[in-house]
């Protein structure tokens, strides 16, 4: 309607200033016509090129007004150009009020638009609870202002949540969503945020506390309330939850700060089991953080190579000569220097990389095997399982492999575990361990004589070394006799297995064992692990010395 009123003001601006052409043809329709239509024709091709150039719809009315007011003031206007100027001026006021009431309902749209736009940009769409972005500036306001009262935040999260969700089907997995976004929000006060920060992790904020415990007891409420049993298309089911607090009183803390106490707390409410509350410990974060650089120390040693390999010679009794060598692993760090296993190698084993580190000891220690046994025919590579090791599928195929590709002899290689180790599926460490016999490789018990029912277990298992754990051959001095090492030995010889006795400290321990006809030891009284160049300067200064004696 206003394109339409517009353009009839154009044509008829138009129309008036070819009026005064009109008046002056002579008396017949036709001549005064021809005026009229020529102006009708061009205010039609200025229609068609307006919407590019704006400036021609304004151009010819604003010329039709100045011509009309000066031919009114000379007394030349006609009666018929006066009506037409009124005709003028009443569309332009219909113009002006269709145009005001569409304003109006546009801007009454466009408000309605971006108060729609405002709360979905704040509001999560599945629970209609608040959203992460809601709940950061929420967060940061109340975290921003100095009080005397105390801010909580508390991280909730739905146990098992995923795997519901693919027994069930996304479809209950969001209306159970939405089931504990109104338990949350109907257990907590009308000041206090709830929000879904992702997937089913919520977040509470309390404002103006005047007591620590009660944040845990709104948590304490809150998974208690989520605990009930509720019904979600037409499925009855029981969901946990857990729940993580954290507590600030005076302002000044960042919401990323306190936020990540409270996600450590719910990582504790997990650790612990599930389905409680647990409020945020300084102390366990710093403990959680420590193992956390920790963990990402050692991927990253893995991958820039700072693990070495050395050995600890075993040594023949008789005449402590050095008839082999057990690998044992070292971690060079860069700013701790040399690490020992002890302080790395249960990490290692619940990050799952054992099996890693364990495959790279045996093919760095079959490799310098080779090396050694060029100078030394029969010289012994010792390398140790661990429990990820001997539970792998492949461990038979890899430990073939690593023979091949570093050419040493099968009967060489000594692979070591330890009796608990090997005691916790018999039947399956003696099925693996028979395997790796059938490649040519030996098998050692180590610390023999401290697992469990070691006795009864032994004959099922095919070993052909026990390594004599280190706590009987240091108990041997001080037991007035050898009673523990001595009736180890007898079971070994019992069993038709060579002993080798560990942690030898000193020469009255090498001398007990000599008596006790114990072939075989190492220890520190011995030699300490060393790198592999130091082991071949000790071989070559043992092989010098049997030349000249």
């Amino acid at each position: 309607m206003r394109r339409v009123v517009d353009d009839g003001v154009v044509l008829a601006s138009l129309v008036l200033l070819v009026w005064p052409a009109a008046d002056a043809a002579d008396g017949t329709w036709t001549t005064r016509l021809v005026p009229v239509a020529a102006a009708l024709c061009l205010g039609l091709a200025m229609l068609l090129v307006a919407p590019e150039r704006p400036v021609l719809r304004f151009a010819p009315t604003a010329a039709a007004l100045a011509v009309s007011g000066i031919r009114h003031l000379q007394g030349e206007l006609a009666r018929g150009a006066v009506w037409l100027l009124l005709a003028m001026a009443v569309a332009v006021l219909i113009r002006r009020w269709i145009g005001a009431g569409s304003d109006t309902a546009l801007m009454r749209e466009m408000t309605t638009q971006r108060a729609l736009l405002a709360r979905q940009a704040y509001r999560d769409p599945l629970t209609g609870l608040g959203n992460r972005k809601m709940f950061l500036e929420r967060a940061e306001h109340e975290l921003s202002e100095a009080s005397r009262t105390m801010t909580a935040v508390i991280v909730v999260d739905l146990d098992g949540f995923r795997e519901l969700n693919d027994t069930h089907g996304h479809e209950v997995g969001d209306e159970l969503l939405r089931a504990a976004a109104d338990r949350l929000a109907a257990n907590v006060r009308a000041n206090d945020v709830v929000a879904r920060l992702d997937s089913d992790e919520f977040v509470v904020l309390l404002p103006g506390l005047e007591d620590e415990q009660a944040a845990v007891a709104v948590a304490d409420r809150v998974l208690t309330e989520l605990h009930r049993p509720l019904e979600v298309a037409g499925i009855k089911m029981t969901v946990r939850a857990s729940a993580g607090v954290a507590i600030t009183a005076g302002g000044g803390e960042t919401v990323d700060h306190v936020l990540r106490e409270a996600d450590q707390a719910l990582h504790r409410a997990k650790l612990d089991g599930g389905g409680t509350a647990r409020r945020f410990d300084p102390e366990l974060f710093a403990l959680e953080e420590q193992r956390r650089k920790a963990e990402g120390d050692i991927i990253r040693a893995l991958d820039l190579g700072e693990f070495e390999v050395h050995y600890q010679p075993i040594v023949d009794l008789d005449g402590e000569h050095t008839v082999g060598v057990e690998a044992l692993i070292r971690w060079q760090h860069p700013e701790k220097g040399l690490v020992p296993p002890g302080l790395f190698l249960e990490l290692a084993e619940q990050l799952g990389l054992l099996p890693r580190l364990g495959g790279w000891v045996l093919e760095e220690a079959c490799r310098q095997a080779v090396n050694w046994q060029r100078q030394f025919p029969g010289f012994e590579m010792n390398v140790n399982l661990s429990a990820s090791q001997l539970s792998n599928p492949n461990l038979v195929a890899e430990v073939r492999a690593v023979l091949e590709r570093t050419g040493l002899e099968p009967e060489h290689l000594v692979l070591e575990l330890t009796e608990s180790v090997a005691l916790v599926d018999l039947e399956e460490s003696a099925r693996i361990l028979s395997e790796l016999k059938d490649l040519g490789v030996r098998i050692a018990l180590d610390d023999f004589g401290t697992g469990f029912s070691s006795l009864s277990h032994l004959s099922a298992l095919p070993v052909d070394v026990v390594k004599i754990d280190r706590s009987f051959v240091q108990a041997m001095p001080e037991s007035g006799g050898a009673s523990v090492a001595e009736a180890v030995l007898h079971i070994a010889r019992t069993f038709n297995l060579a002993p080798v006795a560990e942690g030898v400290e000193d020469a009255a321990q090498a001398e007990w064992l000599r008596d006790l006809a114990c072939s075989r030891a190492q220890g520190y009284h011995f030699a300490k692990p060393m790198p592999a160049l130091d082991v071949t300067e000790l071989l070559d200064k043992q092989a010098d010395r049997d030349i000249c004696a």
